[in-house]
């Protein structure tokens, strides 16, 4: 089935729907994998970061230093700044069509502390983070996809994206599988974006919906676009144990502190200025060190966070969410008793490469790919660099997809449809025939499971040669077995074992990125930390890492680019001390 529209975005979340926004004289379709407002922006809990400075002085250079200074630098800094000066303007676009933020007594939008966020160039904590109690990306998604139905934005709910389309170097169209159907869809477009989120699925333990599976990062990497910075992934600190799912940073913004075996509030020796508060990747090591040395509850690999000190009345207002999760996963009242947490996988800093207007870029001299965009975690702009700072990633969302949709308007009204390339719909349908014709009797489920356990043992918060090599011949193992991958289900209507057996092979491109990336990275640096090589190295690793697919099975081509820098001492790469 065919279809043709100006704008083809395939995501629904913050990103996507912040684009669709921006473009009310054009035609656009939305294509997602599920419900719109199920979309994992839902689960962005704490804030939104921007300096507006309404409970106390802010600046955003204060905002663009923290966000330059928490990403260990490998940020390109102009993206930074602005990042965090339209942050304002996107905020208040958000009031305007009406997120319903918390507010202060005199009616203006709440805010609060957040991990790695200071005044005056890290002086100590500041207010940035603009919120709706502990569920902001639920109130984000809730907002925008009521404006997006308001602006007639067409949306095909339950589509699962199999391939990019591009037709002389230039993007114009993608194709879809109906998963109510089993039918196979061409999608045609003057201009794509991608904002289908991140992989966190690739690991045991992760705080990441069931449809983070990596699908536009694989679906780019596949047609030759690189994706940057892939070992650069955020393991965020406080995942209920186990489960993974997360506990907001807003607990430890309201006052909540972490607890070792010893009844120490243990950050207090780590990081005396910011302590619980600061950056995710180095408060994750210090709970893995705790572990480590024997701290850990009962001799166990967690520790707890203990908001019981600030009473039931803040509890309910300020965090009613994640107090809920931790009654409803493990049976623990958080009014009474500190709640079991431990590092779980979180947030990709890389992606797909993209400029400040979200279009997409194919190598180090920055080569746009016309036509085609990427927003939001998919992407990598490079505004996180090596760690996200809490906050900055709806940021990241309502900022760049605002950009994404006001650049397409311009390219649209400059451009006509691309020809759709000849036999078009081959490649996927010879691989969804593939899935359905296979006797190599491998089971999806099987290798998802061992990749993941993979993962989680050699590919999270610390690494070690050893261990990264063990992971890429155990990765070359599994996409081997993948190819025998053999379906029980033959069924075309909602069938949901070939969608995960699609999704798989976007995950594995995505950890084979991953693990290619973080050898070749001989430094530590933000969430990567090599055992092996514990020092930053920004003579040698002040650069990009850009990952090809090679054209032989398991080939991983890896180029660099370098970090773009601003002229002014304050944002000069030096030791991150908070």
């Amino acid at each position: 089935m065919y279809h043709k529209f100006d704008v083809v975005i395939v995501g629904s979340g913050g990103a996507g729907l912040m684009a669709a926004m921006q473009l009310p004289n054009a035609s656009v379709a939305v294509l997602t994998k599920v419900y719109p407002t199920r979309s994992h922006t839902g689960a962005a809990q704490g804030g939104v970061a921007a300096a507006l400075g309404n409970q106390e002085e802010d600046h955003w250079k204060w905002h663009m230093y923290d966000t330059v200074k928490g990403g260990d630098y490998l940020v390109d800094q102009p993206a930074a700044e602005v990042l965090t000066r339209e942050a304002i303007d996107a905020v208040y676009e958000l009031e305007h069509r009406g997120l319903p933020f918390n507010r202060t007594d005199d009616g203006r939008i709440d805010q609060r502390r957040f991990g790695g966020h200071t005044r005056n160039y890290g002086e100590g904590p500041v207010r940035r983070s603009c919120y709706a109690a502990d569920r902001t990306g639920h109130m984000i998604l809730q907002t925008m996809y009521q404006s997006a139905i308001k602006n007639e934005v067409r949306f095909f709910n339950e589509f699962l994206v199999l391939d990019l389309l591009v037709n002389d170097g230039q993007a114009c169209g993608v194709v879809a599988l109906e998963i109510k159907t089993g039918e196979i869809h061409t999608f045609h477009g003057k201009a794509i974006l991608f904002a289908t989120g991140g992989y966190g699925r690739a690991w045991r333990v992760t705080s990441n919906a069931f449809a983070c599976m990596g699908d536009g990062m694989s679906i780019a990497y596949r047609r030759g676009v690189p994706l940057q910075d892939m070992e650069m992934y955020q393991f965020h600190p406080t995942g209920i144990y186990k489960v993974g799912v997360l506990l907001s940073e807003a607990a430890r913004g309201e006052g909540g502190k972490l607890l070792n075996g010893k009844g120490e509030y243990f950050m207090e020796r780590y990081m005396p200025t910011l302590k619980d508060l600061a950056p995710r990747d180095i408060v994750s090591r210090c709970i893995v060190q705790e572990i480590k040395d024997g701290n850990g509850i009962d001799g166990k690999d967690y520790v707890y966070l203990d908001v019981r000190h600030l009473g039931a009345q803040k509890i309910a207002e300020k965090l009613p969410d994640i107090t809920d999760f931790a009654r409803n996963y493990l049976g623990v009242e958080p009014i009474t008793e500190p709640v079991p947490i431990q590092p779980t996988a979180h947030y990709a800093m890389g992606g797909i490469p993209t400029d400040i207007d979200a279009r997409v870029v194919i190598d180090p001299q920055w080569t746009p790919m016309p036509g085609f965009y990427a927003a939001g975690e998919v992407a990598c702009v490079s505004v996180h660099g090596a760690n996200r700072l809490g906050t900055n990633s709806l940021v990241d969302l309502i900022v760049f997809g605002r950009r994404a949709g006001k650049h397409m308007a311009t390219f649209i009204a400059e451009n006509s449809h691309v020809p759709l390339p000849d036999n078009h719909e081959e490649y996927s349908r010879e691989y969804i025939d593939h899935l359905y014709s296979s006797t190599g009797g491998e089971s999806a489920a099987h290798i998802r499971s061992e990749l993941q356990n993979e993962m989680i043992d050699n590919v999270f918060v610390e690494r070690t040669d050893a261990g990264l090599r063990h992971a890429l011949d155990q990765i070359a193992g599994l996409q081997e077995a993948y190819k025998g991958v053999q379906l029980q289900d033959k069924g075309k209507r909602f069938n949901t074992e070939l969608m995960e057996a699609v999704e798989l092979g976007f995950l594995l491109d995505c950890s084979e990125a991953t693990i290619h990336g973080a050898l070749a990275r001989t430094e530590s640096r933000g969430a990567h930390f090599r055992l092996d090589y514990e020092k930053r190295d920004d003579v040698n690793w002040l650069k990009h890492t850009l990952a090809y697919r090679g054209t032989k099975a398991h080939d991983v081509r890896l180029d660099y680019k370098d970090v773009i820098l601003i002229d002014d001492p304050i944002f000069k790469p030096k030791e991150r001390k908070y």
